[in-house]
């Protein structure tokens, strides 16, 4: 018999997960269906996202290997039937209060950096970089963590080794750097350009470093098709790029610098960001959606 969810404590909830307290050494990390833009939690959900990120996490665990967060298998007897599918039985952890960031592609807030100060987080570039360019090399560019409805700001090295210390953000550089340089190749094998991607890890009892929270879902990277690739233009993509497009486009009449929260998403975006959710999943992993637990 799977306990319910209320009867677990209810510890935090973010953007899109929620945890839950088992006991003392675990906790339940759900993953909702709630999808969030430009610091909104938008009032549409799109349904299956939530399965979506916790499969696509399982399976870059099982990938990547070494030392997460994960404490059970998807279907583990601890995880109440209402979330089966999009929950998991995690380790309780000191979180690395940093944001970890691995680009191999100029886009996003990097790009407005890099247009600002010829630089990302304090990493130089070349000159004449433009939308989708490939970067030399990956680098590191750590962000702060923010609260619910705040915005993560890029921030230097520096800062993080002022926040956490020497040995730990060095260790957070190369262990970031280490996963997007694996799984970039992974997905390249599979016809896809993973631009780049947002990490979380904490520090068990004994602090050992562990990679935590999601990894490498549509909601924590930028996926692209390899096929069409050319810099100089936004990218169509496998994760919620395609519905900050849509708000930021003339059909949604949402002014992103207004005080107004966005407007709900029509069906056709729901529908076509839920398949975009699950294609990224099966074309990555080469496992059907279908048979997911849940």
């Amino acid at each position: 018999m799977r306990p319910s969810l209320d009867s677990y404590a209810h510890l935090a909830g973010g953007k899109v997960r929620d945890l839950y307290t088992i006991d003392d050494e675990h906790l339940l990390l759900v993953a909702s269906d709630r999808i969030s833009a430009y610091d909104h939690v938008l009032s549409t959900p799109i349904p299956d996202k939530g399965r979506v990120l916790t499969a696509m996490s399982v399976f870059f665990f099982g990938v990547l290997g070494g030392n997460n967060h994960l404490a059970g298998e998807p279907d583990d007897s601890r995880i109440p039937e209402e979330v089966l599918g999009r929950a998991l039985v995690v380790r309780t952890l000191n979180m690395v209060p940093v944001e970890c960031v691995a680009r191999g592609y100029l886009t996003g807030s990097g790009l407005i950096d890099y247009n600002e100060t010829g630089a990302v987080c304090g990493v130089a570039l070349p000159e004449g970089l433009v939308e989708a360019s490939q970067l030399p090399d990956p680098i590191f560019t750590p962000a702060s963590k923010a609260e619910l409805g705040e915005h993560d700001e890029n921030i230097s090295f520096q800062a993080v080794v002022d926040k956490v210390g020497q040995d730990l953000a060095v260790k957070l550089r190369d262990d970031t750097l280490d996963i997007y340089g694996r799984a970039s190749n992974f997905a390249a094998d599979r016809g896809i350009i993973l631009a780049d991607t947002k990490l979380e890890f904490g520090l068990d009892p004994k602090g050992n470093l562990v990679l935590a929270d999601e990894v490498l879902t549509p909601d924590s990277s930028r996926y692209w098709p390899a096929d069409g690739y050319e810099a100089g233009k936004v990218q169509p993509s496998f994760d919620k790029q395609f519905v900050r497009n849509w708000l930021t486009g003339p059909e949604s009449g949402w002014d992103r610098a207004s005080d107004t929260p966005p407007p709900p998403l029509p069906a056709e975006i729901v529908e076509a960001t839920r398949e975009r959710y699950i294609e990224a999943y099966e074309r990555i992993s080469g496992l059907s959606f279908a048979e997911w637990v849940g």
